[in-house]
């Protein structure tokens, strides 16, 4: 990373350590801290990393945006970040600058928004069910700023019309905020085309996070396996959890290659994937070396657990992008 990136990558660590409580967060109403949320945006701009200067945010990029994902995966820390910057690209993709103009500032401050696109249909990003239900969407029934996809479009839709309906979607994962939005005679404003390469910002942006929380759960562990004490001795000593922790050192060092190497189609989808899996990996192995004590409330190996399984089937699952990927080499031959 850059000496930049750096110290932005320290300053949001230090501040998640000081006020970050998970267990609390996910008791709030929108499942999230609102005044840490408050304190990421005013102090740090992490809702404004990745928009322009000239539409109220800081101008540096996505991967900086990436850096503070990987710090909140990290603590599992439940934020509107991944939803709000999603939302974000997607408008900024039409090229529509009044709608920039008057969204993205809002955004940037931390109003919270959210993209209902349906990424769990087999077209993804082109249009939505014929009922007008889209489900699983990030935030939704939190935003204050509303973007839907339909028909190729983006839309903005008033978030608080009485033909919408937002309601809470329960998961394993307690500290992700899903919501099913559904669209009932609801007039909408067309900000410009839908750009698909959105979900490649999304599944690279999500591996960002996985690699993060990856890493802290190996770190966990191999914290827990020098202080565990079987047969007289701590079990980190013994060679054969040597080994195991070294083949999830070197699993999580190329998980996070593949994450900093996500920049088109092929290389997102392969981001999803293997991140998915590695962190799903650590987890298990987490929970494994742990025991008993894993699976208690007061400890976060199960929140990790969780957390890796619910993001390997968010923006679809690692099948679902081995077969993308097929098709897409499968195209790429045949020209």
């Amino acid at each position: 990373m850059t000496p930049e990136q750096l110290a932005l990558r320290d300053s949001v660590r230090a501040l998640l350590a000081k006020h970050s409580d998970v267990r609390a967060a996910i008791e709030e109403p929108g499942g999230y801290d609102p005044a840490l949320w408050a304190k990421l945006c005013g102090e740090v701009g992490v809702a404004g990393l990745a928009i322009p200067q000239e539409y109220g945010g800081l101008g540096a990029g996505l991967a900086e945006t990436h850096v503070v994902l990987a710090e909140l995966g990290r603590t599992l820390t439940p934020a509107p970040l991944l939803s709000s910057t999603l939302a974000a690209q997607a408008l900024l993709a039409t090229g529509n600058g009044k709608a920039c103009a008057r969204l993205l500032p809002r955004i940037a401050d931390g109003v919270v928004a959210a993209l209902a696109w349906p990424w769990d249909q087999p077209d993804t990003g082109h249009d939505t069910s014929g009922d007008g239900v889209i489900r699983y969407v990030l935030d939704g029934d939190l935003a204050e700023v509303l973007l839907v996809v339909h028909g190729g479009s983006l839309y903005e839709v008033d978030p608080h019309h009485p033909g919408v309906t937002r309601e809470h979607t329960p998961t394993m994962d307690l500290t992700r905020h899903l919501a099913e939005v559904r669209l009932t005679g609801v007039q909408a404003t067309r900000l410009g085309p839908w750009d698909p390469r959105v979900r490649d910002i999304a599944c690279a942006a999500l591996s960002a996070e996985q690699v993060g929380a990856a890493q802290r759960a190996l770190e966990l562990t191999v914290e827990h396996t020098k202080t565990r004490v079987q047969f007289g001795r701590p079990i980190g000593s013994f060679q054969a959890l040597k080994h195991r922790m070294a083949d999830l050192h070197a699993l999580v060092e190329t998980a996070r290659s593949a994450s900093e190497a996500a920049t088109d189609e092929v290389s997102a989808a392969v981001a999803k994937v293997y991140c998915s899996e590695a962190f799903q990996r650590v987890a298990a192995e987490m929970i494994q070396l742990h025991g008993g004590i894993a699976i208690t409330w007061e400890h976060d190996a199960h929140l990790y657990f969780k957390r890796a399984h619910g993001s390997a089937q968010l923006f679809g699952s690692p099948q679902q992008h081995v077969t993308r990927l097929s098709r897409l080499r499968a195209a790429s031959a045949g020209t």
